[in-house]
C-alpha cells in the first residue's frame, strides 16, 4: 500500500477527540420535584390561590368562634357592603401595581371625585347626572396628571403620587371649604348621587349597588387581565418594560392609560363614597391609598410587578372585612384587628418572596 493511501486511513485529529467524547442521548425528563415545590410551582401558577385559602381558614375560625350568628345571609353581605368601597379601589391599586408602580394618591383622587359630584350638583346647580359626569373627567385628569409624570417624566410613582396625593388632597379641602353636603339634601334635590347606597334584597341577605358595581367592575378587569392584548401587555410591563418595549408594546401611552383607567376607576369609588355614607364629606375616606394596598398586598399580588390576580385583590379584601367583623362580634378590642392585618401583610410579601424564586 502506497504512502498516499496509508495517508487516507490515519485518523483525523478531530476523529480522535470525538472518540473520546460522551456518547450517551440527553436526557430532558424533568428532575423529580418534591411536594413543597410542587406547592411551590401550584402558587406561583395560581396567585389568588393563597388569599382564597386564607379566607376560606379565616371563615371557618370565625365561624366555629362564633357560631351560626357569623354566617347569617346579613352577616355575609355587611361583609361585601363594608369592603365595597375598597374593593373599587383596590381594582385601581392593582391596574398600577402590576405595572410594577403605585398610586399613594388614589384615596385623594376618590374624595375629590366625589367632592366635584357635589358641588357642581348644589353650587352651581347642574343636573345630577351631569355633576357625575363631571367628577369622573376630574378623576381621568387626575390619573393622566400622574401618568404623564411617570411615563414621560420618568419620575418614580411612588414619589409622583406621594406628591399629588398632597396636592389632591389639598386641591379638596380648599374647594370644598371643608363644608359637608348633608344626606338629607342630596336625597331631596339628587338622590343620584346616592344610587350606590339604595339596597335590594335576596332572601334575608340585603344587597347595595356598590356592591354590584365592585363585583362587575373585578369580574371586567379580570377579564380584560387575561384574555385581551391589553391585559398581556400590562403584564409585560410589570415584568420586564425594556422586554416589552422591544416586543413592540408602546410602553410609554399604556402606562398613561393605565393611570387613567385609574383615575376613573377612584371615581367611580367616590360615587359609591357618596352612596355609602349618605353624604359628601371632604374628609370622609382618607385611608383608602393604605386600605387599597392592603388589600392588593394580602390578595398576593406582586409588588413587584407582573405577578398576580385581581380576584385575589378581591379575596384581600374580603379577609380584611371578614376579620374586622369577626373580631368586632367576638367583643375583642378594635386594635387587635390592625394587628393581625398587619401581621397577614408582612405574611403575604414573605410568601410572594418564596413564590417567585421559582422564576429565579
Amino acid at each position: 500500500m502506497s504512502e498516499t493511501s496509508a495517508g487516507l486511513h490515519r485518523p483525523q485529529e478531530f476523529e480522535t477527540v470525538l472518540s473520546g467524547s460522551e456518547t450517551s442521548v440527553a436526557n430532558f425528563e424533568p428532575e423529580r420535584r418534591t411536594a413543597l415545590q410542587h406547592a411551590q410551582q401550584f402558587l406561583h401558577s395560581s396567585p389568588a390561590a393563597v388569599p382564597l385559602i386564607v379566607l376560606v381558614a379565616s371563615l371557618v375560625i370565625f365561624g366555629a368562634i362564633i357560631g351560626g350568628r357569623f354566617f347569617s345571609a346579613f352577616s355575609m353581605t355587611l361583609i361585601l357592603q363594608q369592603v365595597a368601597i375598597v374593593g373599587i379601589v383596590g381594582a385601581a391599586q392593582t391596574l398600577v401595581i402590576l405595572t410594577a408602580g403605585i398610586d399613594l394618591s388614589v384615596g385623594a383622587i376618590m374624595v375629590l371625585s366625589s367632592v366635584v359630584m357635589g358641588q357642581f350638583t348644589f353650587r352651581y346647580g347642574l343636573p345630577p347626572a351631569l355633576a357625575v359626569l363631571c367628577g369622573f373627567a376630574v378623576g381621568a385628569l387626575c390619573g393622566y396628571i400622574n401618568g404623564v409624570l411617570v411615563s414621560v417624566m420618568k419620575l418614580p410613582p411612588f414619589i409622583v403620587t406621594l406628591g399629588t396625593w398632597q396636592i389632591f388632597l389639598a386641591t379638596n379641602f380648599l374647594y370644598s371649604a371643608n363644608e359637608t353636603i348633608r344626606s338629607q339634601e342630596i336625597g331631596a334635590q339628587a338622590p343620584l348621587l346616592q344610587f350606590f347606597g339604595e339596597t335590594f334584597k335576596i332572601g334575608n341577605a340585603v344587597f347595595t349597588y356598590g356592591v354590584i358595581a365592585m363585583v362587575l367592575l373585578v369580574a371586567l378587569l379580570w377579564y380584560v387581565l387575561n384574555h385581551t392584548a391589553w391585559g398581556r401587555h400590562l403584564h409585560a410591563i410589570g415584568d420586564d418594560p425594556e422586554a416589552a418595549k422591544l416586543s413592540g408594546v408602546r410602553v410609554r401611552p399604556m402606562l398613561v392609560t393605565v393611570y387613567v383607567l385609574s383615575g376613573l376607576i377612584c371615581a367611580l369609588a367616590g360615587w359609591c363614597l357618596i352612596g355609602r355614607i349618605g353624604s359628601v364629606s371632604p374628609t370622609a375616606g382618607q385611608f383608602a391609598n393604605i386600605e387599597s394596598i392592603t388589600a392588593v398586598v394580602i390578595g398576593g399580588i406582586s409588588l413587584f410587578g407582573g405577578r398576580g390576580s385581581i380576584l385575589g385583590m378581591l379575596f384581600g379584601a374580603l379577609i380584611v372585612g371578614v376579620f374586622s367583623l369577626g373580631l368586632r362580634l367576638i367583643g375583642t378590642d378594635p386594635q387587635w384587628t390592625y394587628l393581625l392585618i398587619g401581621a397577614l401583610i408582612i405574611l403575604a410579601v414573605a410568601i410572594d418572596q418564596w413564590i417567585r424564586k421559582v422564576a429565579a
